[in-house]
């Protein structure tokens, strides 16, 4: 049996202005970093990716939660809930922070990504795999109403599942971050 936190259903509604507002924030923080639209990406996935391990190492200050990398957590409402080990979410987080600190410092040096459909396919095959991992008990119940969020449960993590998508999500932004820098920018760059 799995042990997760209890959800109240009252409280979604709540919960979801907190975690949409939450989201303005961090984005917000990101545009107004950046001077373009690369270091405004950069900074908005590096803002999100600390956010969320932070969040986790407060959980853990004020309520003891979680035990460990492997306790299960409600992580998201938007749009279904998102059920899983507190470890996926800290492992994307550190994928945004890093990648989030190197487009801006791609951007700072005068270096541009222009990354490739091909690129754009794979990184969102890898994040709709991981999204699938994390909703599909929600996604299975569908159509469900609020009061039976706490039914919702997993039985178990689709760790396999996962991990092919972290891994398609890694190796795509490994190529846009390292493969599809702009030529003529890079040259740019050089000469100055």
């Amino acid at each position: 049996m799995i042990s997760v936190p209890s959800f109240d259903p009252q409280v979604s509604i709540i919960e979801l202005g907190r975690e949409l507002a939450t989201l303005i924030m961090l984005f917000a923080i990101g545009f107004a970093s950046g001077k373009r639209f690369q270091s405004q990406i950069g900074f908005s996935l590096y803002a999100f990716g600390l956010w969320d391990i932070w969040y986790y190492i407060w959980l853990v200050v004020f309520i003891g939660f979680p035990h460990s990398f492997f306790d299960w957590d409600l992580l998201f409402l938007i749009p279904l809930p998102w059920w899983g080990p507190v470890i996926t979410p800290v492992m994307i987080s550190v994928l945004m922070i890093i990648s989030g600190a190197r487009l801006a410092l791609l951007e700072e040096r005068g270096l541009l990504v222009k990354p490739r459909s091909v690129d754009w396919i794979m990184l969102s095959i890898g994040a709709c795999i991981m999204l699938y991992t994390f909703m599909s008990n929600a996604i299975g119940s569908l159509p469900t109403s609020v009061d039976n969020l706490s039914d919702l449960r997993p039985s178990s993590f689709l760790w396999s599942i996962f991990l092919v998508g972290y891994v398609i999500a890694t190796y795509a932004t490994w190529r846009i971050l390292y493969k599809s820098l702009d030529e003529p920018a890079m040259h740019r760059s050089v000469r100055k």
